[in-house]
């Protein structure tokens, strides 16, 4: 039964637990114990549901990732391989996706009207387009809202490695105020290496520690000082802006006092495992989003931006496009599975809810540049874990991949779907910047009802 006596291993956190696992203390033994500690775990009454959105900038191409049409034309030169459910193939470039692909549903109908990558963009991060004076907030930012907790150590959004350049509007709380805004971490405004040695100091959290020559008693003193000013300055101004600022800074204070910050802290994890996520800002990026879903926040975004050698900008893979894709899978791959399998293993799949997806998909036909387009009318996006019946596909594209032929999915029935997988009403209403309630699915949301598990 390993080095630990039964009364030591009772006295054992799950916490510390996984922690001890995960450095391979415990001998290989305990693995019994670790599937019912993991299974545990996942039906723990107590335990919320998160969500983690791995965001592909630029919009990533169907027709070379989930949706493959090897026998026309169009299809390029990639070749489909099968996965772990009889029946679905996804591209030969991610090997290890096809490994768990019983946990994961991808939606080859998506469909759409915006070919734009800034209203695009908009659209598929808060459900809305542009409309005047309103200022739509982020998903995460109204999935937090609902899930998280308002005195929780960490922030119940965090954004990693976020290239906003396309459509900055499209990251921020909107209406909900900054107190729903991410925390960023990494942003990333340009190409990412396959091997990154900077890594680690690109995905930590600044300002968290004291200044140089303070002591801890100084620092409380000054923000004991600090809540007196506020204090007298929201009694004379009272309202949002205010109430926003002081809420925002509270949070900052009780991160910078937790130790939950040491999710932050990916050193602490076993070489083993960080080589499997991918030594990158992306991979490193789903390592991180695990450690703090496992704290407890409720959402964590990653994005895949460029990759270093490619001619893309993200996904956005006008030419070149399969040197840029293969590139692009050869990162998304091992990262995204690694999560999967991670989760799985802690017993946080079942509550966490994984959503793959760009703003749009690229054009079935190949250009003259060997790249493809934007294409919004027929693509894919993928969904997956907490809340989802995975091992099946939605919808299905014509043979040249031109256009949807089965169960057109758009992008307010994606957001029902995504809410109700993570148990919170699509109908529930938000007051916005103009007064006018808006809820978090457009009223004429479909919920795909196949993709959802009964709860």
């Amino acid at each position: 039964m390993g080095r630990f006596t039964k009364n030591q291993k009772q006295e054992i956190s799950r916490r510390e637990f996984m922690q001890l696992s995960a450095m391979g203390v415990l001998g290989t033994g305990m693995s019994g114990w670790l599937r019912r500690l993991a299974a545990e775990t996942a039906n723990d009454p107590q335990r919320k549901r998160a969500c983690i959105l791995l965001w592909m900038s630029g919009g990533p191409s169907q027709c070379d990732t989930f949706d493959l049409k090897p026998d026309h034309e169009n299809g390029g030169p990639f070749k489909p391989i099968e996965t772990d459910v009889p029946g679905i193939q996804i591209s030969e470039h991610l090997p290890n996706l096809a490994k768990v692909m019983k946990h994961l549903a991808p939606i080859r109908s998506m469909s759409t009207k915006e070919g734009d990558h800034t209203r695009a963009t908009y659209l598929l991060r808060t459900g809305y387009l542009p409309s005047g004076p309103l200022s739509y907030p982020t998903i995460g930012s109204f999935l937090s809202k609902e899930l998280g907790a308002s005195q929780a150590e960490l922030p119940n959004f965090v954004s990693i490695a976020p290239n906003s350049t396309l459509s900055p509007n499209a990251y921020g709380p909107g209406f909900l105020g900054p107190q729903y805004a991410p925390l960023v971490v990494g942003e990333g405004t340009g190409f990412i290496q396959a091997e990154d040695q900077n890594v680690d100091t690109a995905l930590k959290v600044k300002n968290l520690t004291l200044p140089q020559g303070i002591t801890l008693k100084q620092a409380n003193n000054r923000l004991s000082i600090l809540k007196d000013l506020e204090n007298d300055f929201t009694a004379t101004h009272p309202g949002i802006p205010t109430k926003s600022h002081r809420t925002a800074y509270e949070a900052a204070v009780r991160m910078m006092r937790s130790k939950a910050i040491e999710a932050f802290q990916l050193d602490q994890e076993p070489d083993t495992l960080r080589d499997a996520y991918g030594r990158n800002r992306f991979g490193q990026g789903c390592l991180l989003a695990r450690r703090l879903i496992q704290q407890g926040v409720p959402f964590v975004e990653v994005s895949l931006n460029g990759v270093q050698g490619t001619n893309a900008f993200g996904w956005d893979t006008h030419q070149q496009n399969f040197e840029a894709v293969k590139s692009l899978s050869g990162v998304l791959d091992p990262a995204w599975a690694s999560l999967m399998t991670d989760l799985e293993q802690r017993g946080l799949l079942d509550s966490t809810l994984i959503v793959w997806m760009g703003e749009f998909g690229r054009t079935p036909k190949i250009n003259q540049n060997t790249g493809r387009d934007h294409f919004p009318a027929a693509w894919t996006t993928v969904l997956g874990g907490g809340g989802i019946k995975g091992g099946q596909v939605i919808g299905k594209t014509s043979d040249d991949g031109m256009k949807v032929t089965e169960q057109p999915i758009a992008v307010p029935d994606l957001m029902a779907t995504i809410c109700k997988a993570l148990g919170v009403d699509p109908e529930k209403q938000n007051m916005s910047n103009i007064g006018r309630p808006i809820p978090l699915a457009d009223h004429e949301a479909k919920p795909i009802q196949e993709l959802l598990k009964s709860t």
